[in-house]
């Protein structure tokens, strides 16, 4: 606990925790690590450098390893062979099966009941905690930031650094705390809370940064929407994104399999709770966002920042990024999102493929038709969210709906494992980049909610789902 004059911010108490050396002008501080995971695509560099000079993990105890990235979603043939897209996706998948056996770490593989993506499973498996530092070669690591631990993505030279010494190398970022002000209206959810924030202060408004969400809004999300929230952070350019746990962590928490027990646990909920942000803590920079002007939102660009109200209209480009992400998007300025017809929908990747988006995009379609010609994926995020989605039924509604249920997988988000759209298709996608060439060759991708991306699949185009809200609740 900081003194009174001194308060302190959750950020603030996270990195003075883990400092091993402290920073100067000269160099980065050196932070240890307390969970590293792993995944096929941007470790087998990595591993190669320490067979190379013939070092061992330093802890493999704190390392997991999941296959997600290049895996299939669909189903292994009957001779047990997977459709691996390429024969590079399936190397990376046996190289890192092969690296995790000879160094000791546990592997969550094909088959494996615990298996899913990387952001997915931390927090399923109760190996994202409070307090923690948490790295892995990927990006949206900041996801595990709704937990109250300071997590953030690494390259591929870092992952060789903290698997041979359990630290790494960092510049302190500057913090900033964005408060939503006021509660969500029906139909709005995290994913459209993040397009705001993002469209509020751009691709690179939180460059440098480490960012703290707070605010009535943000307290009101479950553990699944805040991991959602804290998820694109990245893509406003932060380095990471977190939220103060809270009885709602707690909850989610207790129990698990890697959470603490007996009087551990106790002992770990007192020193968590102890890590909120404090009274008078300052910060960099504070933003304010207006919850409850929130519509459900949709990107209209190349980049996430070009987001809208799915019941807007498309506006004029003002410079020549604009103009040509307008020309590869199609939107026609002053026509509304509404217009565009949509080819493909997918609902899935880390940001929103947990058993809370299953339900959500369950009940948009519960009793509705797939648009003819529209193709839709629904991918849970782990084999965990796969069975607790089939035990409720959810598959059997996006079947009966007209949608394929797939394997687990990171899956169409980034496309490398082969799920991918067509040249020239629009995909409304529940993923969180919407860069050209994301999901294939000429796609055009719209970034938007489970909700809204469900809305879209049965109705052939960019959909508000809030009519649907207000239809099951009339029903109900």
């Amino acid at each position: 606990m900081s003194d009174n004059n001194n308060p302190k911010s959750l950020f603030d108490k996270l990195w003075e925790r883990h400092i091993v050396v402290p920073e100067t002008d000269e160099s980065p501080a050196v932070l240890y690590i307390d969970l590293h995971l792993v995944h096929e695509v941007t470790s087998p560099q990595a591993f190669s450098v320490l067979n190379e000079r013939g070092l061992k993990v330093r802890r493999a105890d704190r390392t997991i390893a999941t296959l997600d990235h290049s895996t299939p979603t669909l189903p292994a043939d009957k001779n047990g062979e997977l459709p691996y897209f390429t024969a590079e996706a399936k190397s990376q998948v046996e190289t890192l099966i092969k690296n995790t056996a000879e160094h000791g770490i546990e592997l969550f593989g094909m088959g494996d009941p615990r298996r899913g993506i990387v952001h997915v499973i931390g927090p399923e498996l109760g190996a994202t905690q409070p307090g923690k530092t948490i790295v892995c070669g990927d990006s949206h690591t900041s996801t595990h930031g709704a937990f109250g631990a300071l997590a953030f993505g690494i390259g591929t030279t870092e992952v060789g650094h903290v698997l041979a010494t359990q630290c790494v190398l960092q510049r302190k970022p500057k913090s900033m705390r964005v408060t939503f002000e006021g509660t969500l209206s029906s139909g709005v959810g995290a994913k459209d809370m993040a397009l705001a924030m993002i469209a509020q202060i751009g691709a690179h408004g939180g460059q440098g940064y480490a960012i703290e969400y707070a605010g009535e809004a943000v307290r009101d999300l479950s553990m699944e929407a805040r991991m959602t929230l804290c998820n694109m952070s990245i893509e406003a350019g932060a380095r990471s994104g977190m939220v103060a746990p809270d009885e709602k962590t707690f909850e989610w928490l207790d129990g698990r399999d890697m959470s603490p027990k007996g009087e551990a646990w106790t002992d770990a909920v007192k020193d968590w709770a102890s890590l909120a942000t404090e009274e008078g803590a300052k910060f960099d920079k504070e933003v304010v966002v207006d919850a409850a002007n929130i519509r459900p939102m949709i990107t209209f660009g190349v980049s996430p920042d070009a987001a809208g109200a799915v019941d807007a209209i498309a506006p004029t480009p003002k410079t020549d990024p604009e103009l040509h992400a307008a020309e590869y998007m199609k939107f026609e300025a002053g026509r509304p999102f509404a217009d565009a017809i949509v080819n493909r929908v997918f609902i899935g990747s880390c940001t929103n493929s947990r058993l809370s988006d299953m339900r959500e995009a369950a009940m948009i379609m519960r009793g509705c038709k797939v648009s003819k010609g529209v193709i839709a994926l629904v991918v849970p995020g782990s084999e965990a969210v796969k069975r607790a989605a089939e035990a409720e039924n959810l598959h059997k509604i996006f079947l009966d709906a007209g949608a394929e249920w797939r394997e687990p997988g990171c899956s169409m988000c980034i496309g490398m494992n082969g799920d991918q759209g067509a040249p020239g298709e629009l995909v409304v996608s529940t993923s969180n980049r919407n860069f050209i060439g994301r999901q294939g060759t000429g796609v055009r991708t719209v970034l938007a909610s489970p909700a809204t991306a469900a809305a879209s699949a049965i109705e052939g185009r960019i959909a508000d789902p809030r009519p649907y809200f207000e239809n099951k609740k009339e029903s109900a």
